[in-house]
């Protein structure tokens, strides 16, 4: 199944809040509300599966590719939900938003996929790329380059950087201190039952 390249006010109001889908407010349609709160009896499938979408399309992932960082997850020491969400959260056009050079994960991929992006002086156009402690995040030098990232930074209400990351605003350079903690990921979801949705495929 491909990248969701549909209407993302719709999936904002099936699922909730996706910081990194949309940076506009979502408002829900008249009645939806109710609507919403007169099927009260999901099924466990339907509520595994609504988990499980809230991860893919806040992180703007395939379903292959979700299905892939879950087996890497599953094979690593400790909780496989926890282990998921930190390599999620380690991509690199993840950090880029994080570190608030893109109002959204699709728009720091974008930047990537345009090599305005390097990673220890070097270019990466993959946004996919695992990064790691210790990683320095810098914006090409290059006037268009630098334009493009300090216009999206001041339009934009940059988010509070989280304490894994370090962000040097004079230089556009942010640094990743360490693997960051669950509190840190303000995605409301229930990791585990994304592991569950998961686990007769894995």
């Amino acid at each position: 199944m491909s990248r969701y390249r549909g209407p993302r006010a719709k999936m904002i109001r099936r699922l909730g809040v996706l910081p990194g889908l949309t940076d506009r407010i979502v408002e829900p349609r008249s009645g939806y509300t109710s609507q919403l709160v007169s099927n009260k009896k999901m099924s466990q499938y339907r509520i595994r599966l609504e988990e499980k979408q809230k991860l893919r399309f806040h992180y703007g992932l395939t379903e292959r590719q979700l299905l892939k960082y879950v087996r890497v997850a599953r094979k690593a020491k400790g909780s496989t939900g926890q282990i998921l969400l930190q390599l999620l959260e380690m991509r690199l056009d993840n950090i880029i938003f994080r570190l608030g050079m893109a109002p959204t994960i699709p728009g720091a991929r974008q930047l990537v996929n345009h090599k305005h992006i390097l990673v220890d002086d070097d270019t990466v156009n993959i946004p996919s790329y695992s990064c790691k402690p210790g990683d320095v995040i810098t914006v090409r030098n290059r006037q268009k380059s630098q334009s493009i990232i300090a216009k999206s930074m001041s339009l934009f209400q940059k988010p509070k950087t989280p304490n894994h990351l370090t962000l040097d605003l004079t230089r556009l350079r942010g640094s990743i201190n360490q693997t960051i903690d669950r509190d840190w990921i303000d995605l409301k979801i229930n990791e585990l039952l994304v592991v569950e949705y998961y686990s007769r495929q894995v």
